[in-house]
């Protein structure tokens, strides 16, 4: 199917303001910003007063923005989100401890029956709710504008381009003077989501060059590892020669540039426009309100002007099997995330919900019964 056509340790909304962005690992770099209208305009406000979510460091500040819309269309509203990672979410949402997960990755395996039981017999729905695109951050003095692809990053993460003026570098960058000088890729050092998505990036779009799998810790075998998104930052900025993927408002906010992809349509830089055309450029992998992402479609996209290495985030949720009271404030804080909760997501380096794909996901929200 075409996209076109969540025990806590609770994030208060007074906490939830003074939120900045985590993506992937708990570093801060989230401006403060407005949050939508003073009136309700998309979401009934019944329910209970709180829900709990646990789960995906990423999309902690984007939680924490919804958080602060739906407080504030809907007076008395929270949901309390403990970061702990995607793994420990989706531990928790299964147990019954908390409402809903967020993710960096659907259910899958015995999770998907275990969840089941959870929710009295009913499926768990997996709703891709927050993207975040990756950057890559370089440091080229002089090299104002890079282009890269698939299969030279392949080549540079896993040690078998090693420096600047190599052939398919050059091919690429007809019109940059590229140094001969040494290549030293910057990976995270931790268990990352940044990481696994990365990975699966290469293995979609290059499947050729990069053998090397996919998952939280790197594989690649070449570079130099980093702690967390802001360690990759400041080992790039204080590394000449070096490049590194980290969230794009992680890369924006050092000053640090980052590489334009050429996935086979042209060099494409990194802009909301762009990510959010590989977005809809994505398909969903079966039918119905269960909307686990095709992530090949969306990281191997030929799409023009799209730029395919972003991060898509999950919360997990009940179909049905939720008391009336949490499937009312359940449905109420995703139906706002989803709308006014959009609004000032981009200047924490997420990309809002193109409009189609928002009304997709619209569509699974209002079924959760």
């Amino acid at each position: 199917m075409k996209l076109n056509f969540g025990r806590t340790l609770g994030i208060s909304l007074t906490a939830a303001a003074a939120l900045t962005l985590a993506a992937c690992g708990s570093d801060d770099n989230t401006p403060a910003g407005a949050s939508g209208s003073d009136t309700p305009s998309s979401a009934e406000c019944g329910g209970k007063n709180s829900i709990t979510a646990e789960g995906s460091t990423a999309q902690q500040n984007a939680i924490a923005e919804f958080n602060k819309v739906w407080g504030k269309l809907c007076p008395g509203k929270n949901l309390a989100y403990n970061p702990t990672g995607s793994g420990a979410g989706r531990e928790q949402f299964i147990a019954d401890q908390v409402d809903l997960a967020g993710s960096d990755s659907p259910l899958k395996g015995d999770q998907v029956a275990q969840a089941a039981e959870r929710c009295d017999g009913n499926p768990a729905w997996n709703l891709p709710l927050v993207f975040g695109p990756v950057a890559l951050a370089y440091n080229l003095p002089g090299v104002d504008t890079l282009t890269v692809n698939a299969d030279v990053l392949a080549g540079i993460f896993s040690g078998g381009i090693t420096r600047w003026n190599d052939p398919a570098l050059t091919a690429l960058n007809p019109d940059a003077d590229l140094p001969d000088l040494g290549i030293t890729p910057i990976y995270r050092s931790d268990s990352s989501g940044t990481t696994d998505n990365f990975q699966k990036y290469l293995a979609a779009a290059a499947p050729q060059s990069w053998t090397k799998g996919d998952g939280s810790e790197f594989q690649g075998g070449a570079g130099e590892g980093a702690q967390k998104s802001a360690g990759v930052v400041q080992a790039v900025q204080s590394t000449e020669g070096a490049i590194g993927y980290v969230e794009k408002g992680f890369a924006e906010q050092a000053g640090v540039p980052f590489a334009r992809i050429d996935s086979g349509a042209g060099p494409v830089e990194l802009t909301d426009e762009s990510a959010s055309k590989a977005i809809d450029a994505a398909t969903f992998a079966a039918e119905g309100n269960d909307l686990v992402l095709d992530l090949d479609s969306l990281y191997a996209t030929r799409e023009p002007g799209a730029y395919p290495l972003v991060l898509a985030t999950y919360e997990i949720v009940c179909s049905k099997g939720y008391d009336p009271q949490t499937a009312a404030a359940v449905k109420s804080f995703l139906t706002v995330a989803a709308n006014e909760g959009q609004q000032n997501l981009s200047p924490a380096g997420y990309v809002p919900l193109p409009e189609r794909f928002k009304e997709r996901l619209l569509t699974s929200i209002d079924a959760i019964a």
